[in-house]
């Protein structure tokens, strides 16, 4: 075999020194966490060295098949209000002073919002159409009875008043029905769907017509598509999606402004069609059987799992925080791209912080190794991607405050929580985990200083703020509107909000007067001429994205605004310099190439 000319072996040599001192130089970049290191955790969710290496070669495979169709500049409804929510378990609190001390907690967190269950089972205890309780010797006389009968709506009247009270607000998930709702109750869990979908639609009106005016969402059930929650059966999505539409009419029948949310989706891989149906065609399957047209916002959950919230990676045989994108492009091939997803559940299995040894640990690793400390720095970039990067996704629950007592630390679930079940009498509040401390400051930052990101945002967005210099009713206030994305829009004088992107615009009507917008604080302003008809005004451009903030506003009469939109094209507006650069870079080493090429000629 001949051996390689002596040119042939300084290059291989050259190689070999060149590959060896970057392996050297990426080791130590990743060992402390350096450049290298951010770039892979940025894209991987991955924070050990071999994990972001792993991550980054799996990252290549989604550069093999058609990415998911999200159509990120799509107006969006119901994902305007501010999205800071957690699940809570008030229905398992007895005492009031316990019930405001989660309360003033949660609040003094930032959250808005509370994903709060009115288990069936707990409502209409003793019988079909029966919203009373008589499971408990109350009275003392040895025998259950009449006499022990209780209103099974005084508890859940005290919660609504409560959580009124402290200015929060409430999703209700409908679940759980009682024994008398089925026949067979020994073969099945405790979560299976009713005999008979009709006593599940009745209860449903039941809390609506009992609360209309003080609860206005309202999901219907809770993972239909995995075990135990739709029994020992089959998870069927057309028996869902049967009882999600039978529900849709009966809530909007009570109050059209009811907004239906369906149950969250579990993200599973499974096949199953027992254990779990695979999410993805389980989707697919209630749109097949008319969905589509039974709910308002899909709701999915959103666990990281075993990575953390900067997970790019995309496979639909790995679940990720990410996963919703797949349900977001199934929104949109089925003509649902105006529609949200709320993430119903949001967190990061802090267990190996647990005093517990693995083995006395029940699904021990099934959600994630997490430490407490990865799950209060994660969590917040969890919402933070969210804003920047999904206008689709409306509220995040985290999940969840707190059980009702520590005797489930056995449980793999329990080490999701966010403060300690630790309340007494004596100390009269609970002890905050590091996420309480991370998301409590996350949430005042971003609520001090709002920022629009990319996406299409109706006027109504919390980012957005209307006021009036002048007393006037109509200041700020939605009203129907024709040509209005979904035909309402704000009326007001002036609104100002802060964006982030190369291109912010907003869509206004201005029938009776110029509007003046001034940025970032400049005393001139750029003016819109009055027009009878809708105009879609840019206010900024630039290369590469930044923060500006505007004031839009008027002297005279009420305006129109509809929506504001937010991009971010800095890979498309850096294209050409790219394109430029390989050019130039290609020229310049052709000519390197021809004068080594001569100068070796010249040489024989």
């Amino acid at each position: 075999m001949e051996s390689l000319p002596r040119s042939r072996w300084r290059l291989v040599r050259w190689i070999i020194v060149i590959s060896f001192i970057f392996v050297l130089l990426l080791g130590l970049d990743l060992a402390n966490q350096g450049l290298a290191w951010r770039l892979f955790w940025s894209q991987t969710g991955e924070e050990q060295p071999l994990g972001q290496l792993q991550g980054m070669l799996e990252l290549g495979s989604n550069l093999l098949r058609a990415q998911p169709d999200t159509q990120p500049m799509q107006p969006i409804q119901y994902a305007d209000d501010i999205p800071y929510g957690i699940n809570t378990f008030l229905q398992k609190e007895v005492e009031e002073p316990k019930l405001r001390a989660m309360l003033q907690m949660i609040q003094e967190a930032g959250f808005v919002w509370l994903r709060q269950e009115f288990p069936w089972e707990d409502l209409e205890v003793d019988g079909r159409g029966q919203f009373t309780d008589t499971r408990n010797d109350r009275n003392g006389d040895g025998e259950i009875n009449a006499a022990d009968t209780i209103d099974a709506w005084a508890k859940y009247d005290q919660i609504v008043d409560l959580v009124d009270e402290y200015g929060l607000k409430m999703m209700v998930r409908l679940s759980n029905p009682p024994g008398w709702s089925r026949a067979d109750n020994e073969n099945t869990t405790p979560q299976a769907p009713p005999d008979d979908y009709q006593d599940f639609v009745n209860y449903a009106v039941a809390v609506a017509e009992r609360y209309k005016g003080q609860i206005q969402h309202y999901q219907v059930w809770n993972e239909p598509n995995i075990y135990p929650e739709w029994g020992n059966d089959f998870a069927d999505a057309v028996a869902y999606t049967d009882m999600l539409c039978r529900t849709y009419d009966a809530l909007k029948a009570v109050d059209p402004d009811i907004v239906v949310i369906s149950a969250a989706i579990a993200p599973t891989i499974s096949l199953d069609g027992f254990y779990g149906y695979q999410d993805v065609i389980y989707l697919q399957n209630m749109y097949d059987a008319g969905a589509g047209d039974c709910f308002d916002v899909l709701a999915a959950q959103g666990y990281g799992l075993r990575s953390g919230p900067t997970d790019r990676r995309l496979s639909i045989t790995q679940v990720n925080y990410q996963r919703h994108v797949y349900y977001r492009d199934m929104m949109v091939a089925n003509g649902d791209a105006h529609k949200p997803i709320w993430l119903s559940e949001m967190a990061w299995n802090a267990i190996l912080d647990a005093d517990l040894p693995a083995d006395q640990i029940t699904q021990y690793g099934e959600y994630g190794l997490n430490t407490q400390d990865e799950a209060a720095r994660w969590t917040p970039l969890a919402y933070q991607r969210a804003a920047e990067e999904w206008p689709w996704i409306g509220q995040i629950d985290y999940w969840f405050f707190t059980r009702p007592d520590p005797f489930e630390a056995d449980q793999a679930f329990y080490y999701f929580r966010m403060v300690e079940p630790d309340y007494s009498p004596e100390e009269p509040t609970f002890t905050p985990l590091p996420v309480y401390d991370s998301m409590r400051d996350y949430i005042a930052g971003m609520t001090a200083h709002p920022v629009l990101y990319r996406g299409v945002h109706q006027a109504e967005s919390w980012e957005i703020t209307t006021e009036g210099e002048l007393p006037d009713p109509t200041l700020g206030v939605m009203e129907a509107a024709e040509g209005a994305q979904f035909g309402e829009a704000i009326s007001t004088r002036i609104v100002t909000f802060t964006s982030f992107g190369t291109d912010t615009h907003i869509r206004v009507k201005a029938a009776n007067g110029v509007v003046s917008v001034y940025r970032d604080g400049s005393d001139t302003p750029v003016d819109i001429p009055p027009s009878d008809d809708w105009q879609d005004v840019t206010l900024d451009y630039s290369i590469l994205p930044e923060e500006h903030s505007f004031r839009v506003t008027t002297l005279r009469n009420n305006f129109l605004l509809d929506s504001v939109t937010v991009d971010n094209r800095v890979w498309w507006n850096l294209l050409p310099f790219v394109f430029m650069g390989v050019g130039l870079v290609t020229m310049l080493a052709a000519i390197g190439y021809w004068a080594w090429q001569r100068r070796r000629y010249r040489r024989r």
